[in-house]
């Protein structure tokens, strides 16, 4: 069975070919099974060898279970290796579809399989999903109601708005307030509305992003989802409608506005109520047409404009009510880097959103201009930190981020080694969403101890 083979059969049977009977042939032990006289199904284990005939295998006779001649049979064959501790490797399995001639020779007809050594597990359940799909819609016609898949509620939400995500919010708005605590101005309660209020802006964008990827075959096309990339794809599953994902869009971003409204009103900002539109059009523009920048290879931009300069400076404005350079500055950091979070994410995803029309950044470059551009933006991010020190914008505590720099180089090394195994990929891709977090939890350490500085000068 070749690997040609092995892709077609997790959507529909095959052609079997003269491959598939020298792979059936490697299995030591096949089972035969047939549906019986009395309509029930029959299942035998035996053995094959290999017939002079390329197209056909001789089954050895079951002892008391002759194989019918005057029907379809199927013969399957299976490996898994146990790996203690671990789980299993090494599985693959091959079914034949055909009939038994000359009392034990089989001719297949249509083939079925799957071999781990050519398709990893992940990629083989994403590319079985059409197919459990065409099973379900044709159980809900014989049952005369709607049966879908479901999970948990709680699993549910955390999916659909990819909660865990949110510490690329957390980051910058938590700098934009320590700044401006830093600078002599902090309300507890302006703040934590600001982290709640960018919280539904950042999953409402979340929401957003899947919307159009699934309308656009963007998540349909993509065979290497990761815990890091890919969406949530609830709705790929059938786990969500499409409607549902927008009422539940527009319902983050109604919660995002009102909150921001609150702050607008409180603080009597107008520059506030402009970075908040902002950041809202930025989110949109995102994946939504006309604009989908992400689409165009302008996803960076706009995600290191939206996580830096909107989250960071619209927290800093909260707190002070006006602008200043420091926070402009170091809203570039995070910018940055949750850029790079994105520009990572979007490797293994570069087959199905070239398919889907998206010309992301990993599409239009090659593997080689993807790591080096990697590698001088998280450099840039450090360099911004050292020269915003030196310049005298940021205190000199915040040097203290500079020791986050050998993650930019273990992501680099990384993606030189793992570029095109999505799976593998996704510890590189791990490490670079903990050196946004390692950073920005270092720049708020640098703030902390700034702060207390001041109070005890």
């Amino acid at each position: 069975m070749t690997a040609t083979a092995t892709r077609s059969g997790t959507g529909s049977a095959h052609a079997a070919t003269a491959v598939d009977l020298e792979r059936l042939a490697a299995y030591p032990h096949v089972v035969v099974s047939w549906v019986g006289d009395d309509g029930y199904p029959v299942s035998v284990a035996t053995s094959l060898e290999t017939d002079g005939d390329a197209g056909s295998v001789r089954l050895a006779a079951p002892a008391g279970m002759p194989i019918p001649a005057d029907r379809e049979v199927s013969v399957t064959g299976s490996h898994i290796h146990p790996q203690p501790g671990f789980g299993y490797d090494e599985r693959r399995y091959l079914q034949l579809w055909g009939r038994v001639t000359d009392g034990s020779r089989f001719t297949a007809a249509r083939a079925w399989g799957w071999d781990e050594t050519e398709m990893p597990f992940f990629e083989y359940s994403e590319r079985s999903v059409p197919q459990s799909r065409r099973y379900l819609a044709a159980l809900s016609k014989e049952k005369g109601r709607t049966i879908r898949p479901r999970l948990d509620p709680f699993w549910l939400a955390l999916r659909t708005t990819r909660l865990p995500f949110l510490s690329a919010t957390a980051v910058p708005v938590l700098l934009g307030i320590a700044v401006g605590a830093s600078h002599g101005a902090f309300t507890w309660w302006t703040a934590l509305l600001t982290v709640i209020g960018g919280s539904f802006a950042h999953l409402a964008i979340n929401v957003t992003n899947d919307v159009f990827d699934t309308l656009s075959g963007a998540d349909d096309a993509n065979p290497n989802p990761t815990q890091f990339s890919g969406g949530s794809r609830v709705a790929v599953y059938d786990l969500v409608s499409v409607r549902g994902l927008v009422l539940l869009a527009a319902g983050l971003y109604a919660a995002a506005a009102a909150i921001g409204l609150v702050l607008v009103a409180v603080t009597g900002s107008i520059l506030l109520l402009w970075i908040g539109v902002a950041g809202i059009a930025l989110g949109l523009a995102y994946t939504a047409p006309p604009l989908k920048l992400v689409y165009r290879g302008l996803g960076e931009l706009a995600v290191a404009l939206g996580f830096g300069p909107v989250m960071l400076l619209g927290a800093y404005v909260v707190q002070t009510g006006r602008l200043a350079w420091e926070p402009v500055v170091l809203s570039l950091v995070p910018g940055i880097l949750i850029s790079l979070i994105l520009f990572v994410n979007e490797i293994p995803d570069r087959g199905g959103d070239a398919q889907a029309g998206k010309r992301t950044l990993p599409v239009r470059l090659s593997p080689n201009v993807v790591r080096t551009a990697y590698l001088v933006g998280g450099m840039a991010a450090f360099a911004i930190i050292a020269a915003g020190v030196i310049g005298g914008l940021l205190p000199w505590p915040t040097l203290i981020a500079l020791a986050a720099v050998p993650l930019v180089f273990r992501v680099y090394h990384g993606l030189k080694v793992h570029y095109d195994s999505p799976y593998t990929l996704m510890a590189v891709m791990g490490t670079n969403v903990n050196l946004n977090l390692v950073v920005g939890g270092l720049l708020l350490i640098g703030y902390v101890v700034t702060i207390v500085a001041m109070q005890l000068a």
